[in-house]
């Protein structure tokens, strides 16, 4: 095995050790699909918790987000995103290339029949609720028609790792993975980015703060 697929896998078992990393299927079942899975956003461990909750299978094909300017910024974070977990980079600010369609990343790794977690808040929230979701996912939907979209809660990291926080906390999370969207004909942006954001929140756990 590689030196990647070793801290790979050991990544995993600290993730499921620190945070449980339960994965609850409630609206599909894992499959070896082309999908856009997309959730809340609350930590940097965000989409670790969801690539440790997926079967092993899965996560070779299954590529987080990851902000360029903070994952790129030192030889091992990028090492980390790159090898590990083949992380998309994308530029949160757009002056270094403003000709560049901030999509185009996200949109290569689909055409090559990857999937991809997304956070469609585009940052990070405090709140128990997530904020109103950005335009990307809906752009996607509609030049992918034929990946899947599901939604996911993602409960308790904020308290594995609360912003500005870099020692994670011993916390039971829970990844839950709901039923797939689409894009219905006609649907307006406004009304699809409502309606994925509703289906996110409809997985929150009862009794959950979030």
């Amino acid at each position: 095995m590689s030196l990647a697929s070793v801290t790979g896998a050991l990544l995993a078992f600290i993730a499921r050790l620190v945070t449980g990393a339960q994965g609850h299927w409630k609206g599909c079942p894992p499959m070896a699909e082309q999908r856009i899975y997309f959730a809340n956003h609350q930590s940097h461990l965000d989409w670790v918790l969801i690539w440790a909750a997926l079967p092993h299978e899965l996560r070779a094909s299954t590529r987080p987000i990851a902000a360029r300017d903070y994952w790129a910024g030192s030889p091992f974070r990028r090492w980390l995103t790159t090898e590990v977990f083949h992380a998309v980079y994308v530029d949160r600010s757009r002056s270094a290339n403003p000709e560049q369609d901030p999509l185009e990343p996200l949109v290569a790794a689909l055409e090559q029949g990857d999937s991809l977690v997304i956070f469609p808040e585009g940052t990070r929230s405090a709140r128990g609720e997530p904020m109103p979701f950005k335009s990307g996912l809906y752009h996607l939907a509609q030049q992918f028609p034929g990946v899947r979209l599901v939604p996911a809660w993602i409960d308790n990291v904020q308290r594995v790792m609360p912003k500005g926080e870099v020692v994670p906390v011993p916390v039971l999370c829970t990844v839950t993975f709901g039923a797939p969207l689409q894009l219905a004909e006609g649907e307006d942006k406004r009304a699809f980015l409502e309606r994925a954001r509703d289906a996110v929140v409809a997985l929150r756990p009862a009794g959950s703060g979030g």
